[in-house]
């Protein structure tokens, strides 16, 4: 247990931070579900669409640090390249 007034808000502070980006990264995980259901569709109109909101997403958690700049390059890459590939 944290001992001194700073350690106990710096806990808080945690706790909230872990609650945050807890929420952020399943909000980015669905969203990239979300492209893969609709690339297994067969579908390429309705994946793009969903890859456009997802792109959003996933920079803006980039963004925010939760995940690394160059893993969320990764991730928008292979989507667009499995969605190129219906055709």
């Amino acid at each position: 247990m944290a001992n001194t007034a700073q350690a106990r808000k710096r806990a808080r502070q945690s706790v909230a931070r872990n609650k945050h980006n807890s929420s952020l990264r399943s909000l980015l995980r669905t969203n990239i579900k979300h492209v893969r259901k609709a690339i297994e569709s067969g579908d390429q109109a309705l994946a793009n669409e969903v890859f456009v909101k997802a792109t959003s997403v996933i920079d803006r958690v980039a963004d925010k640090n939760i995940i690394h700049k160059n893993k969320a390059a990764r991730q928008k890459s292979r989507l667009a390249a499995a969605i190129k590939a219906i055709a």
